[in-house]
């Protein structure tokens, strides 16, 4: 890839819209999963949807690791900075998901409680060590692809002696919501959320591979693509997915070979492999309890363990109510069906997770004001 334009081309995106319309099956739809946030926003950006016939639907997922964590989890790092006076540091977009009764860090910051903005692991660990008389907890949340530098900042605390330095892990794994989506009565039973082939996620696969896709696609006679971010990559990959439809397949392919292997990196995933293992469950919002799907320190690492170092009890928790995020995270609904979307529920005054997170399906309506083209046209044709 030289240029990111490449991947934008007009001509090229017009191109590849007549392949799909003319190989599309006019007597099937075609719905088609993409599980990245930043595949959602790309198609909401450029207008993908418009360039597809009108027998292939896009169903938004889970894949945004901020909507996806419960409201329990939130409520502890609330606890921890209010009542354990650390010094709580985390990614911009969990400062503002609410916890319960709305409440959010960014709230409690406002109210004196010391939680900091972090744009990586390595600004956490500068924080601890400038404040060797404070306890510095670093709320690390993710898919696969920021859990690395979250191992590499544990292992650098161990090396350096950092004994205030400590890491509240919230990190979960891609593969097991796929299969945990894909098991739902709601996809296997009811089939109120009909997924005939997924979006493999870019990032996440960048470290680890194809090859865990590799299940899904045997298993449950799903096609999967892994797909780049860019709007050619996804209707690059739409084609890909329809093609394999409509010929009864049900492969792993690749687009985004500039990026993905089938093993992924490596290196990445042994030193993951080496701070970290898996939980027996973890929650995640819209989904409940999902075996095996999320990661905890190893107890080689237990001092660099916020769950061990501080009481964390479990909390059960819900969402506001009426807030329908946990339906569309599974694809059940879209956030133009939810009522408090566009009303109550905004970027400036978030009711869930969904609208705050850059990766989100809600932020992704409301920034690109596709729920208003559609509201437009309902009126001219009534």
């Amino acid at each position: 890839m030289k240029y990111v334009d490449e991947f934008r081309r007009q001509d090229l995106a017009k191109k590849v819209s007549r392949a799909i319309h003319n190989e599309v099956d006019r007597g099937r739809r075609y719905n088609l999963m993409e599980f990245c946030g930043g595949h959602t926003h790309a198609i909401f950006r450029y207008g993908v949807q418009d360039l597809m016939p009108d027998n292939v639907r896009f169903v938004h997922g889970p894949g945004c690791p901020v909507c996806v964590l419960p409201v329990g989890r939130i409520d502890n790092a609330i606890q921890l900075a209010q009542q354990h006076d650390v010094i709580l540091c985390t990614y911009g977009d969990m400062l503002r998901v609410p916890g319960s009764g709305r409440k959010s860090l960014l709230k409690i910051k406002a109210e004196g409680a010391d939680v900091r903005m972090v744009y990586s692991t390595q600004d956490a660990l500068k924080i601890a060590r400038d404040n060797p008389g404070r306890e510095v907890v670093f709320f690390a949340i993710g898919f696969e692809t920021t859990t690395p530098p979250t191992a590499v900042a544990i292992r650098q605390a161990q090396a350096e002696g950092l004994k205030n330095f400590s890491v509240f892990c919230n990190h979960v794994l891609t593969p097991a919501a796929i299969q945990n989506i894909l098991e739902s009565p709601e996809v296997r039973e009811i089939g109120s959320v009909l997924i005939d082939g997924f979006f493999g996620p870019s990032h996440v696969s960048s470290v680890i591979g194809s090859q865990p896709y590799e299940f899904f696609a045997e298993e449950f006679q799903r096609p999967v693509v892994i797909a780049g971010f860019e709007p050619l990559d996804v209707m690059q990959s739409a084609l890909m997915l329809i093609r394999q439809l409509n010929e009864g397949r049900h492969d792993v392919e690749n687009e985004y070979t500039r990026v993905v292997s089938r093993d992924g990196n490596r290196k990445a995933k042994a030193l993951v492999a080496e701070v970290f293992e898996l939980r027996r469950s973890f929650e995640w919002r819209g989904l409940g309890l999902v075996p095996y799907s999320a990661l905890r320190i190893k107890s080689a690492y237990a001092g660099f363990d916020t769950e061990k170092r501080f009481d964390v009890p479990a909390i059960q928790a819900s969402d506001v109510k009426g807030c329908e995020c946990p339906s569309i995270l599974r694809g059940v609904k879209k956030p133009t069906d939810c009522k408090l979307f566009g009303t109550v529920c905004t970027p400036e005054n978030p009711m869930g997770s969904c609208m705050v997170s850059s990766e989100g399906a809600c932020a992704a309506y409301w920034t690109y004001g596709r729920f208003r083209d559609q509201a437009t046209a309902r009126e001219a044709s009534a």
